[in-house]
């Protein structure tokens, strides 16, 4: 099966959710058009908070629908959008990828994967029950955080439901996905 969109998501305030959109045009070095998130400095509320002037690791969020799918059978009826991605995706094992992966989606959008999001307290407060949902831990005992990936935008595009997504390059070593 091949990897393509979903749907793609954008809100220019900083609301949990994000509204379903026809289109998103990704700016480099920005993120998405439009979109509360979108600058070249960090723009996530906490994080502004600490230090305005880092790098905007967190320019598009990526969520994988078999994760809604997976929230589903656990009672929890959300649909595209609802977690604050921007696109969400099918076919692409998003949480496998390394640091630094680059991925062409449509025409010619380029993202580089940065990290994982790590799930917040707001997840928990959008519903109850929904923090634990989306965390897990390894036979080790180590924290599996299953809430999407975060990138920057390499190359500019427009992105659209139904289009493909192509894994350009991968790292020579894989470098595990950290919190961004």
């Amino acid at each position: 099966m091949s990897s393509q969109v979903v749907a793609v998501h954008s809100d220019g305030q900083h609301a949990f959710s994000k509204q379903t959109t026809a289109e998103i045009e990704l700016i480099e070095g920005h993120g998405v058009q439009g979109d509360s998130h979108y600058g070249v400095s960090v723009q996530h509320r906490s994080r502004v908070a600490r230090d305005p002037t880092q790098p905007n690791l967190r320019q598009v969020h990526l969520l994988h629908d078999e994760l809604l799918t997976e929230l589903r059978e656990k009672d929890f009826d959300l649909q595209p959008g609802q977690l604050g991605e921007n696109i969400t995706t099918r076919g692409l094992a998003v949480l496998a990828l390394s640091e630094g992966t680059t991925l062409k989606i449509g025409a010619q959008a380029v993202l580089r994967v940065t990290g994982l999001r790590n799930p917040c307290s707001q997840i928990e407060g959008f519903r109850s029950g929904l923090l634990a949902a989306v965390v897990d831990r390894a036979s080790d005992g180590t924290l599996i955080r299953k809430a999407g990936v975060m990138c920057v935008v390499e190359q500019s595009g427009v992105v659209r439901a139904g289009d493909t997504i192509v894994v350009l390059s991968r790292p020579a070593n894989h470098v595990p996905l950290q919190p961004v």
